[in-house]
């Protein structure tokens, strides 16, 4: 395993995170893994080296973090893993309560810090940009959760690079504790990021954390033009039709398979090469419904991709519209991500 600091902070974070999206209750989306049977998920991903782990409050309504926090106090000292949340959407079903107001995100931290069973979040994350609360309440709140040491870090995810730069200047400008990683959506078939967010982010010491390595199973080669729905998140996930179904992302898949068989590699490992060798990216977010696909990202590290494989996998792409932040999502809709 190979570890980078994460952005400015003093976190050593594995080059692979496990997304723990996928644990839970399996009432919340059909794919998901009760406790049982992310055990063995847990234990490989210790036994891999990864050290780093990512949820988010709402994650099966909560119970992604009790099963998350529960697991990770079972196989490792707190001090030897790397953990992160996230705040913004509801968590009760039908709830009207979210977004970044101070008493939410105070309110949500400590509810977060009881289903995880941890005094500190390492990494704690806007899950989005709240448009009704000014970001100098939403940034004073998080930086108070610092100060009290139930926070170590602060990070976001998906929004806009302006969004992003003025969240940035606002805590400077107070003396905040600032954003030191952006959750993004980027992959091989997404790339708008790199109009933007990522130089933004290379340029102000923010480390990259992409979700959606692998599009929601579409570069894992899973998909076709003719059967876009072969997995069981596959048919219950619209939000990879939505965002994964043009004649265009086809066209890369079609290289990527071609590099793979040329390598003798899986499509998979391919795709986490790429990303891994994209400036900024320190960790990107992997799910895992069967444990050989952690070892499969782990050990896509140490596959160095050359100069002309990586032309062939951007060349097939097209510019898409905005997925992933398209509007501001009401704070009853679940998150895609």
């Amino acid at each position: 395993m190979q570890y980078e600091q994460l952005g400015t902070s003093d976190l050593e974070v594995s080059r692979i995170c496990l997304g723990c999206m996928t644990y839970g209750d399996p009432a919340w989306r059909p794919w998901i893994l009760g406790e049982d049977a992310a055990r063995e998920h847990f234990e490989r991903a210790f036994e891999l080296g990864i050290n780093f782990f990512d949820t988010a409050d709402m994650y099966s309504h909560g119970a992604s973090e009790r099963t998350t926090g529960k697991l990770l106090r079972e196989m490792a000292p707190r001090d030897e893993y790397v953990l992160a949340s996230k705040v913004f959407f509801p968590v009760a079903e039908g709830s009207t309560q979210g977004g970044l107001s101070r008493d939410y995100i105070l309110s949500a931290c400590e509810d977060s810090l009881s289903r995880l069973g941890v005094d500190h979040i390492d990494l704690y994350q806007i899950h989005r940009w709240d448009h009704a609360t000014p970001v100098e309440e939403t940034l004073e709140a998080l930086d108070s959760l610092v100060s009290a040491g139930k926070v170590r870090y602060l990070g976001a995810s998906s929004m806009a690079a302006w969004q992003l730069s003025k969240a940035l200047y606002t805590a400077e400008e107070h003396g905040w504790h600032r954003f030191v990683a952006m959750q993004n959506h980027y992959n091989l078939v997404y790339r708008e990021e790199e109009r933007e967010m990522i130089p933004l982010c290379i340029d102000q010491g923010v480390g990259l954390l992409p979700w959606s390595p692998l599009a929601r199973g579409l570069l894992t080669g899973s998909r076709t033009r003719e059967d876009r729905a072969t997995t069981a998140r596959g048919r219950a996930d619209p939000f990879a039709d939505r965002w994964y179904s043009r004649d265009e992302d086809f066209d890369v898949v079609d290289v990527l398979l071609s590099v793979s068989e040329e390598r003798g590699e899986s499509p998979a490992a391919i795709a986490l090469a790429w990303i891994l060798s994209v400036p900024g990216v320190i960790s990107p977010i992997i799910g895992s419904t069967r444990v050989e696909h952690i070892a499969e990202a782990v050990g896509a590290i140490d596959l160095t991709l050359t100069a002309e494989e990586i032309e062939r996998l951007e060349a097939a792409y097209v510019p898409n519209s905005v997925q992933g932040h398209e509007q501001p999502a009401p704070r009853n809709m679940a998150p895609s991500q």
